[in-house]
């Protein structure tokens, strides 16, 4: 008989108690009406095409979650600002793609590849100009400069990997730099905007945002194609050197630096894979992991106002890094 293997709850299965559920379904009801906002037709239907592809939708989740903790509900505020951080991540995500030359994202054809790169790049801009507007004259100032700001962020850590690809000599430090800004900086505003009273689960959405992404970089070296359902060793491909990686060539893989600096063949990275997976990066990396995992839960605030949300926002962070044990090749 076939032996099923039980994988750990992952994050969005933390975050799927009844109320933020239920949230959800509002939130995804309200992206699609922001999708649809173009005055232009053709803009209107790119943009329902990404919004309507799918995905996690973390962040909004962590924005109910974090709503529930500080003020006990979810209000119509709370599901506006939501599906606006939603919408700054999936026009992020066109840029990414855009970018990265990419033509598939999660099995389905990208933006760029469908348009071409001059439409699907306006696609992009609309979506994060049509997030900020939302907030502006829906939420609140406050609300509205808090994403308009994310978006500088996102944009200045895209910049900074761009300009670091293939550079032998990234630091540690710069890797780390352009995760915050990057990732850990939407994870920052999805709580900031949940609530007036958002800044005090800010450094909790900062660590568990830098955590996430460094999580994500270890299985793209970690991993397989098998586990992960999409091809390993990506950013070793583009020429992206990730924390993982640097930490581990300075150490005990300092063997794998004449790599760095170069496009690679698919036989050296599948090479550079091994030698990498048979180190100690996995296990130096979740131990970075795990610190930032306490740092977020040590930043929660007392009094939180629902228990539900209090257990799912401690459970988070363990929640990814026990997801991320179960997907590494060991």
């Amino acid at each position: 008989m076939p032996v099923h293997v039980t994988r750990p709850a992952g994050p969005e299965e933390v975050l799927a108690g009844p109320a933020v559920s239920a949230g959800l379904r509002r939130v995804e009801r309200r992206l699609r009406s922001l999708s649809a906002s173009s005055r232009l037709p053709s803009v209107s239907r790119a943009v329902t095409r990404i919004t309507g592809a799918g995905g996690k939708r973390l962040r909004p989740a962590l924005t109910l979650a974090a709503a529930l903790a500080l003020g006990g509900r979810i209000d119509r505020r709370t599901v506006t600002a939501a599906a606006c951080v939603e919408l700054v991540h999936a026009g992020s995500l066109v840029h990414d793609d855009l970018m990265d030359g990419a033509a598939e994202r999660r099995g389905v054809r990208t933006l760029n590849a469908e348009l071409g790169d001059a439409r699907a790049l306006v696609v992009g801009d609309f979506m994060l100009a049509r997030a900020a507007l939302t907030a502006l004259s829906s939420l609140s100032r406050p609300v509205a400069e808090t994403l308009a700001a994310t978006v500088v962020e996102l944009a200045e850590g895209q910049f900074q990997e761009a300009a670091e690809l293939f550079d032998a000599g990234r630091t540690p430090e710069s890797a780390l730099c352009s995760v915050r800004r990057k990732t850990a900086s939407l994870f920052r505003a999805s709580c900031l905007v949940a609530h007036p009273d958002g800044q005090a689960l800010a450094e909790y959405g900062e660590r568990f945002g830098m955590m996430f992404q460094i999580l994500d970089d270890l299985l793209d070296l970690g991993s397989t194609a098998e586990l992960l359902g999409k091809p390993a060793g990506n950013d070793l491909r583009q020429g992206v050197y990730t924390l993982p990686l640097l930490t581990a060539v300075r150490g005990e893989c300092a063997d794998l630096r004449p790599f760095l600096g170069r496009r690679l063949t698919e036989d050296e990275i599948g090479a550079v894979l091994a030698r990498l997976r048979a180190g100690s990066m996995a296990e130096e990396t979740i131990a970075h992991c795990r610190g930032l995992a306490a740092d977020a839960v040590a930043a929660l605030p007392s009094g939180i106002a629902d228990p539900e949300a209090a257990e799912a926002l401690h459970r988070l962070p363990y929640a990814c890094l026990d997801r991320a044990e179960s997907l590494l090749l060991r």
